[in-house]
Order: C-alpha cells, then sequence, then structure tokens
C-alpha cells in the first residue's frame, strides 16, 4: 500500500493534478466575468441607461465571492474531517455543472426576470464550488512538498488563474473575432461556458487518480482530527482568520481592477475597443504567469510573509499612479500599466496560497486557508468593480487609486501583526 501511494502521489501527478484543477476552476470562473462585461448588461439586464446595465451585470459578479465562504465551509468540513480526494472532485463538479448551465439560460427577451434569476442562481453554485476547490488544491500541492519547497509546490494550483484568465480571454477574442455581432450575442457567447464541460471531465478523470495527502494521513494517525473545524478555528484561530483574511485582500483587489474595472471603464468612458483592450489585457497576463514561479522561488528563500510585505508596499505605491498611466490616452503606457499591475499581483498571488495554510494545523487546515482566502475575496473582490466605477464616475481614477492604496496599507499591517505560530506539515 504504501509503494502504491508513492506511484499515484507522484510529484508529476501531485502538481499537474492541483494545476488543472484550479485551471478549469479559473476558466469557468474568468469567462463570466467576461461575459459580465461584454454580453449580459444587454441579454439579461436591458436597460436604457448602459452604466446601470453593467453595475447590475457586475452585481451578479459578485454573488459568487458571497457564496465562496460557503464552499469553503462546507467542503472545507469534509475536506478536513474524510479527506482532500473527495472534496476536490465534489467541487469541481460543483462548479461544473454550474457553469455549463449558463451556457443554456434563455435571456431576459425570452423569460423575463426569470433569466436574471437563474443567472444568479448559477453564479452562486460556481462561488460555491471555486470556495472549496482552491483550498484543495493548493493542500494537495504542499502537504505533499518538501519543507525547502513547499512556497514552489504551492504555486501551481496559483497558476491556473493566469492559465484560465488566457483560455477565456483568448477563447472570447477568437469567438468575436470569427463571427458577427450579431451572431456571438445570439449564441456564440454559450460556446465557451458549454465547451467547458470537456475541462470538466478531464479534470474529473485527473482528481479521481489523486490519493490522500500524507499530512492528512498522519493526522488520522494521530488522531488530531476535530469534531467541527469551522468552531474550531472560530475558537481558537481568531487571529489567523481576520489578519490572514486582511492580508490577502489586496491581491484580490489589485486583479479585479486590471481586469474587470480596467476592461469595463477602457471601453465605455475611454474610447477603447472591446477587441483591442482584451488584446492588451492578455499580454499583462503574461506578467502575472511570469512572476508566479519567480515568486515562489523567492519566497522559499527569504520567507512568505516579507516577500508578501515587500510586493503589498509596492502595490501601495502603484496605486498612486493609477491615473496618470490608466488616462493617459497612450496605448503604449496603458500596457505598461497593465503589465506592472499584474506583475505585481504574480509576486503577491504565487506564495500566497502557501502563506495561507501554513497558518493552521492539519486538523483544520482546509477550512482555514479555504475560508481566510474566500473571505478575502468577499472584502476585496466581491464589490471591487461596481466600487471602483463608482468612483471613476463620482469622482475620477484618481480615487480608484487611493482605493487600491488604502487597502494595501491594511493588508501590510495586518501581515506585520498576524500570528508566527509554525504548524506541522
Amino acid at each position: 500500500m504504501k509503494n502504491n501511494s508513492k506511484k499515484v502521489n507522484s510529484t508529476k501527478h501531485v502538481l499537474f493534478g492541483s494545476l488543472i484543477g484550479t485551471t478549469i476552476e479559473f476558466f469557468d470562473f474568468y469567462i463570466y466575468a467576461n461575459a459580465a462585461v461584454l454580453v449580459f448588461p444587454q441579454l439579461f439586464f436591458p436597460s436604457s441607461d448602459s452604466t446601470m446595465a453593467t453595475l447590475e451585470s457586475l452585481a451578479t459578479f459578485s454573488i459568487a465571492f458571497l457564496s465562496r465562504p460557503l464552499g469553503s465551509a462546507f467542503f472545507g468540513h469534509y475536506g478536513d474531517k474524510i479527506g482532500r480526494k473527495f472534496t476536490l472532485v465534489a467541487a469541481l463538479l460543483t462548479m461544473g455543472i454550474s457553469t455549463v448551465a449558463i451556457g443554456f439560460l434563455p435571456s431576459y427577451a425570452s423569460i423575463g426576470v426569470a433569466a436574471p434569476l437563474l443567472l444568479m442562481l448559477c453564479r452562486f453554485g460556481q462561488g460555491v464550488g471555486l470556495g472549496g476547490e482552491w483550498g484543495g488544491a493548493v493542500l494537495l500541492a504542499i502537504e505533499n512538498a518538501p519543507p525547502n519547497k513547499r512556497a514552489w509546490y504551492g504555486m501551481f494550483p496559483q497558476l491556473g488563474a493566469p492559465i484560465g484568465l488566457l483560455l477565456s480571454g483568448g477563447t472570447f477574442l477568437l469567438l468575436t473575432d470569427s463571427m458577427s455581432n450579431e451572431d456571438f450575442m445570439n449564441y456564440g457567447w454559450r460556446i465557451p461556458f458549454i465547451a467547458s464541460s470537456l475541462l470538466v471531465v478531464v479534470g474529473f478523470y485527473i482528481r479521481t487518480k489523486i490519493t490522500e495527502t500524507p499530512s492528512f494521513e498522519n493526522s488520522k494517525k494521530e488522531q488530531e482530527e476535530v469534531k467541527i473545524p469551522f468552531f474550531t478555528l472560530v475558537k481558537s484561530y481568531k487571529n489567523q482568520l481576520i489578519f490572514g483574511t486582511l492580508a490577502a485582500v489586496t491581491t484580490f483587489l489589485v486583479f479585479y481592477l486590471m481586469t474587470v474595472f480596467t476592461l469595463s471603464w477602457a471601453t465605455s468612458d475611454l474610447g477603447y475597443a472591446k477587441r483591442d483592450f482584451l488584446l492588451i489585457q492578455l499580454f499583462s497576463v503574461l506578467f502575472f504567469a511570469l512572476f508566479i514561479p519567480i515568486s515562489a522561488v523567492v519566497a522559499d528563500k527569504i520567507g512568505r510573509r516579507k516577500i508578501l510585505i515587500l510586493t503589498t508596499a509596492a502595490i501601495a505605491v502603484f496605486g498612486f499612479f493609477f491615473s496618470y498611466f490608466l488616462n493617459s490616452g497612450n496605448t503604449a503606457m496603458v500596457t505598461f500599466f497593465l503589465c506592472l499591475g499584474m506583475g505585481l499581483m504574480g509576486f503577491t498571488y504565487g506564495p500566497l496560497g502557501t502563506f495561507l495554510s501554513e497558518l493552521f494545523p492539519t486538523a483544520v487546515r482546509y477550512s482555514g486557508a479555504s475560508l481566510t482566502f474566500n473571505m478575502a475575496g468577499i472584502i476585496g473582490a466581491a464589490f471591487a468593480p461596481m466600487i471602483a466605477i463608482w468612483l471613476a464616475s463620482t469622482y475620477n481614477l484618481t480615487y480608484v487609486g487611493f482605493y487600491l492604496s488604502i487597502a494595501a496599507f491594511i493588508s501590510m499591517l495586518s501581515l506585520l501583526v498576524i500570528s508566527k505560530k509554525e504548524h506541522k506539515f
């Protein structure tokens, strides 16, 4: 049994298994983000005021962030109680089914108010699935990692974010290039949602081949299991939950300002064509992907906390130049702005999963890491595009930059005061 376990959970199997799942999950998540800006305002929220329709569409986007902590609590409970493997498979299916269902939804013109209600239900399911997926994928990687390479292993599921974004953005770009706007709005936008079912099948197959992590098996043998992980977290790990959440807020905020907000604002207020700005964004995602492994190497050398503090400080400074670059009217400067923001995102996102997981012992690690990550998503991302649009519309883009800098300052303070106790793996 021991040899078989080693054979199944080889390094290659573990890293690919953690990467493929998050790639699928984030592909599903981001195709919704693209559609929420480019498609849903017209099809599900018809309004004479285009800004209001966009805000209503982005409100459904935020639903997934509100439901992610529920997914974290639910899947985290079973992930800590019965194992990582079952939970990873169940979370993937929850996300996948919800995404495919969106591709078959009728529009507001067909069934009226039922259309946006069904869209919100599917979005809720996406959030629940992703809330359980991320923590399990990160633990699959780092609980199989050598102690001196934990950040390196932990960055593989993080790479699923830029890969999923590239796939989703590239898919939408391909579709808009290959068909008329009328055909795209009639049925073309549905293709990536429905086609994601193929990716789910691949992910499901790979996840069923995974065995439990050594850390979880050792925890069971030593009878470290707790009755209700969530209650144990609230009772014994409040410091880690609160400050871990606040420490991760800026990571979410900078990402959704660089993607959803800038796509919406640049195409509606700055005069950029959707295709042109999507190309700029896709190029910038390469920097996001590039700096994730670089940050992991540095984090294994100097520590997770230190690199997160330094990067968050850099993001605080970056916020003061937000308006200067985005409002420049110069495509090269806007491209540099997005690449710089995405590069900083890679530096903070790469070691984040490892850092959050190391805050908790094995018996509550799935629940703890998932809850901190997804609560940060609510604070940092759920309403970020709407708040940014409101700030830019009511005041100007400078205040969007202030919004980012203030969040970075709060995250820096949290990284400084969070508990430094290390837990056994």
